[in-house]
Formats: structure tokens, C-alpha cells, sequence
């Protein structure tokens, strides 16, 4: 089975509206943006996110977002994007605000075939609101479902054709996890090699969970919020 597509478009032209992405990247480190940029072409809306944050204004995420592309936001933090807060005040999306942990949990969870798990995080907060909580040990739980997603979108450093992919140091975060969670799996690296050419215990995620590759140029190593000390 060939995995390598000729282009982000082709990778993702069958993400038809309505559907749920499962999201690499924390902050805008690791995200894979030439899949987000493929999507905001496209014109794909009424999606369901899941992922970190949602990118700022101009980059990542906030490009579905300021294309009202997306229906519904489940994210950890979501401080950073003014479009976001414009939306959600005025109706147009719907948030889900989620324990980073938790979310992390619940993608590994979703991509391992466990439909839900208990965590003390967020037990007398917002957050349990009309979930079921149950006690081990004197301690209360509260019930968190995994996630699978229709698509996930991760960027990868490097992959051979079989789709296995190394990432590379910090941008390394949600990948692994959203690379676990969709049915179907598009990740972008910036180098492709022939199998046998990684080295296997370098492996982050194996070939099994994915199903398309797309190799991209050209990226941006961009400051979601640059900040410097004065001489």
C-alpha cells in the first residue's frame, strides 16, 4: 500500500463536513500546517476539533477558525486567539474546555481501544458537570470517554513509506497521541526514507497507525507570543 500522496489536498480531500480531526501541536509547535492549510482551501466546515489549543489569528488552527471551518472546539487552552473569543461570545462555536491530561489521556485511550477511564482531575469543578463519578479508595472519580477521531492531522520529522515517523524534541507533545486516535491518519514530515533506513528503537509512532504521508517544505518556525528581556 502506498502511503506517500502527491499532495496535502489529495491527502485530505475525502474530509467531508461535518467531520471530527483529531489534532497534533501544543501552542504552534508541531503542528501540521499543510494539512490546516489544505483544509482551508477545500473549504471543509462544520468541523469538530480536537486538539491542544486553537492556534492564534493568523496561523495554525485560527485559519479554520477565521474560515469558520469549525463548529465545535475541544482544547485545553485557548488563550492566545481573538477570533476565538469573538465566536464563542457571539454563539458561533462551541467550546469544550478540557484538563490538558485528560485530553492527552483520552486520545492515548481512544487509539488503544479503551472506550473510558477514571481521573480525580476536575471532581468538584465545572468540569464534572453531568458526568458519572464513581469511588476507589475513599476518592472520587469522574468517568472520561476516549476519543477516536474521523481523521487526525500530525506532523512528524521524519517517516519512511511504511508510515512509521520519528518526531524531534519538543514538537513531539500531542503527536504520538493524535497519530493514535484517528481512523484515518494523514501526518506531514519534512523527509521521507526507505523502510529499514529508521532506526526501530527511534520509532515514535509505528507504521500501523497511519495511513497517508505528505512531505512538506518550507515551514515556519513561528512564536505564538515572542517575548524579550530589555537590554
Amino acid at each position: 500500500m502506498n502511503k506517500v500522496m502527491n499532495s496535502a489536498l489529495e491527502a485530505i480531500s475525502d474530509i467531508q463536513n461535518g467531520a471530527t480531526l483529531i489534532v497534533g501541536g501544543f501552542g504552534l509547535c508541531g503542528i501540521p500546517e499543510k494539512a490546516i492549510e489544505a483544509l482551508r482551501q477545500q473549504g471543509t466546515k462544520d468541523l469538530t476539533v480536537y486538539s491542544n489549543n486553537c492556534g492564534i489569528d493568523d496561523w495554525g488552527l485560527g485559519l479554520l477558525l477565521a474560515n469558520k471551518q469549525i463548529k465545535k472546539m475541544i482544547a485545553s487552552y485557548v488563550g492566545e486567539n481573538k477570533i476565538f473569543e469573538q465566536q464563542f461570545l457571539s454563539g458561533e462555536l462551541e467550546v469544550e474546555l478540557t484538563p490538558q491530561g485528560t485530553l492527552a489521556e483520552r486520545m492515548r485511550a481512544g487509539g488503544a481501544g479503551i472506550p473510558g477511564f477514571y481521573t480525580a482531575t476536575g471532581v468538584g469543578t465545572p468540569i464534572a458537570e453531568g458526568k458519572e463519578t464513581k469511588v476507589f479508595n475513599g476518592k472520587t472519580y469522574l468517568l472520561e470517554e476516549g476519543i477516536v477521531g474521523d481523521f487526525a492531522l500530525v506532523k512528524a520529522w521524519k517517516a519512511d513509506t511504511l508510515g512509521n515517523l520519528v518526531y524531534r524534541k519538543t514538537s513531539r507533545n500531542f503527536n504520538p497521541l493524535a497519530a493514535m486516535a484517528g481512523k484515518i491518519t494523514i501526518a506531514e514530515v519534512e523527509e521521507i526514507v526507505e523502510p529499514g533506513e529508521l532506526n526501530p528503537d527511534e520509532i515514535h509512532t509505528p507504521g500501523i497507525y497511519v495511513q497517508r504521508l505528505i512531505v512538506g517544505t518550507d515551514y515556519q518556525k513561528r512564536i505564538e507570543r515572542r517575548t524579550v528581556i530589555k537590554a
